[in-house]
């Protein structure tokens, strides 16, 4: 296992297409739920337990060598809303793509061949993670702090928030984004004897209703 592996894949300049999408956070913004950094961190705190325990629990899954294909259908289990799921599917598309120019391996291959159209992203990480010799934890770690930083990047732009305000957003749930972390891993490490339904179904209903509205904007600063 090397840690330089996980600074490059969490890495926001990774090329994997997360920076063209808000995590929610631009029709929370227009809905008026976030206004601020402390809106922020209530909007980060609730992803993190929410949408990022999910992420998270599949992402420590699939790099412990639970069946891609299992994964993605209780990913898609787990994500009511269409759009969302869509989304899902292109950022692990595009993931793949930057992960088997950076890590190839034969079993990143075959999930390609596998899901033409792209397989859940947090799958794909968790995938990605194994091929690049890191482990469960390091995925769940990696996916979480992809639920936050993406929203928290996002409202800079959105509302102009200073930057040093986001960042401090992102340190100050630092420590719970390790609970949640160890969370996700232990459920993870539970489905080779009790099967995916294991795993976190935890919803964040206005999130997947804020996805659906979102995507019939005409105009829009972020994918989703």
């Amino acid at each position: 296992m090397t840690r330089a592996a996980l600074l490059v894949l969490a890495d926001g300049r990774f090329p994997a297409g997360g920076h063209a999408h808000s995590g929610g956070a631009e029709a929370a913004v227009k809905a008026g739920r976030i206004t601020g950094a402390a809106s922020l961190e209530a909007f980060c705190r609730g992803r993190l337990h929410t949408a990022g325990l999910v992420a998270a629990a599949l992402a420590a899954a699939a790099a412990a060598g639970t069946d891609p294909a299992v994964l993605d259908a209780a990913a898609d289990a787990r994500t009511p809303s269409p759009a969302l799921r869509a989304t899902a599917r292109r950022l692990g598309r595009q993931l793949l793509r930057a992960a088997r120019a950076t890590w190839p391996s034969d079993e990143l291959d075959a999930v390609a061949q596998r899901f033409p159209k792209g397989a859940h992203q947090p799958v794909v990480l968790g995938l990605t993670a194994r091929a690049a010799g890191l482990g469960p934890a390091d995925a769940a770690h990696c996916a979480l702090y992809e639920s936050v930083s993406g929203p928290a990047t996002a409202v800079v732009r959105l509302l102009s928030l200073d930057p040093f305000e986001a960042t401090a957003v992102l340190a100050r749930l630092a420590p719970e984004l390790d609970r949640v972390a160890d969370r996700a891993v232990t459920c993870a490490a539970a489905v080779p004897a009790e099967g995916v339904d294991v795993l976190p179904a935890a919803s964040a209903p206005l999130l997947e209703i804020g996805a659906e509205v979102h995507a019939a904007w005409p105009v829009r600063l972020f994918a989703s």
